[in-house]
């Protein structure tokens, strides 16, 4: 059976994140009233035969159905430009990871530390473990510390791709011969997927990316490992 969950957007893992859940339901809620009030209006002159002229003709009704749909818009509109502001601000990271799209795997690297460099392929059904997830499971996980202000920067060394974890609430295009960036914060830990978003060829849906959060002891533990 479906739940709300499974319908809704992912629950959000990130500051941001949070914000585009509550905004998107915000505009939800004005979307609905505007279907419920217009869809009335038009169920009751249909099946009424409401015909007074008052209700399409003259300054009042003008004026209202002037000025509710542009105060509709500045309701959508404030939030909107705050939350374009807030994922365009660039902040102080305390960890730098590079990403590289290839056709069709992605390539790490973490900037801040020596020979942290690694290629994630998306494990294939037959090799997976009981608990794994087809389609979406990697080799190599990407491994980050919550709570930790992490900046991103994607490119690709061969056609366009798009680097996206939906309950973290980024998605950055990775383009040949350019180099984007945009920051997170994990607020909680756990297992986050994400999928190329780009079509990029003959094997697109098969380009996952599994961030895996953690304490910074965790963290710590694992780049001893992998230096």
């Amino acid at each position: 059976m479906a739940t709300w969950s499974n319908l809704s957007m992912q629950d959000g893992a990130s500051p941001m994140m949070e914000q585009l859940s509550f905004f998107h339901d915000h505009t939800m809620i004005v979307l609905l009233m505007i279907t419920v009030i217009v869809g009335y209006s038009l169920m009751y002159m249909l099946i009424i035969k409401y015909t007074n002229r008052n209700m399409f003709h003259g300054h009042l009704i003008e004026t209202v159905w002037t000025a509710l749909p542009a105060i509709t818009l500045i309701f959508i509109a404030m939030p909107s430009l705050r939350l374009l502001y807030l994922l365009d601000d660039s902040v102080d990271a305390m960890i730098t990871i590079k990403t590289i799209g290839r056709q069709w795997y992605w390539s790490y690297e973490y900037s801040d530390f020596i020979d942290v460099e690694f290629d994630v392929y998306m494990i294939p059904e037959m090799d997976l473990e009981n608990e794994g997830f087809r389609l979406l499971d990697v080799d190599n996980r990407t491994i980050l510390p919550m709570n930790t202000e992490v900046r991103i920067l994607t490119s690709a060394s061969d056609v366009l791709h798009s680097w996206t974890v939906p309950a973290i609430g980024i998605k950055i295009d990775a383009t040949p011969g350019r180099l984007n960036q945009g920051t997170f914060t994990i607020n909680r830990p756990g297992l986050f997927f994400g999928q190329c978003s780009e079509i990029c060829g003959a094997n697109h849906s098969f380009m996952p990316i599994v961030i895996e959060s953690t304490s910074a002891n965790l963290f710590i533990k694992w780049l001893s490992k992998m230096m």
